[in-house]
């Protein structure tokens, strides 16, 4: 493992635009010099690779609703948030979008970001009145993707978990206590 200072912009350099043109993080590079640089495309590795526990789910169904679980977490609240840190920090200004190309800040982005993000956390309480993880019964890719999201929106944009959302809160406090979680 190699952390990257984003906020030194190590991504840009050329050490790592040799493993990564794109830019962006992370990037799992194999034993045999293959670099794979999407999020899903690691856990897909991973998942065969190590395909225990299953966090992408172990029957079609499972496979299916932690798939559709995650994609949700994804668009619905990472997106969000990055969408409002990438349209606001000063330090990503021309930055607005990662990858290999520069886009400059929309504030009117982050507001609304702001917004969906607010209603990310509520449905997320509501999904999980009825379960104990993200996508049902166990701990899955879903999970991870929902925790990171919150992480970072409590930390970068300052959108705690409401005293209200009692089921967020749970599975939050669950999930972060993981001892992958603080690795």
């Amino acid at each position: 493992m190699v952390p990257i200072n984003l906020a030194g912009k190590e991504q840009f350099t050329d050490a790592y635009l040799a493993i990564n043109p794109r830019r962006v993080v992370p990037t799992l590079t194999l034993d045999d010099g293959t670099t794979i640089g999407e999020v899903t495309a690691i856990w897909r590795y991973l998942e065969e690779a190590f395909p225990t526990p299953p966090l992408m789910g172990s029957t079609p169904k499972d496979k299916a609703v932690v798939t559709m679980w995650e994609r949700r977490a994804e668009l619905e609240g990472f997106a969000a948030v990055m969408e409002a840190v990438r349209n606001s920090a000063p330090g990503l200004k021309g930055r607005a979008l990662a990858g290999p190309h520069d886009y400059e800040q929309i504030p009117a982005l982050a507001e609304r970001s702001l917004l969906r993000a607010k209603h990310f956390y509520a449905d997320l309480n509501a999904r999980l009145l009825d379960v104990p993880f993200v996508a049902g019964d166990r701990f899955s890719v879903a999970d991870i993707t929902a925790v990171v999201t919150v992480d970072f929106a409590t930390a970068v944009i300052k959108l705690p978990i409401s005293e209200e959302q009692r089921p967020l809160k749970r599975w939050y406090d669950t999930v972060s206590a993981r001892p992958s979680m603080r690795a």
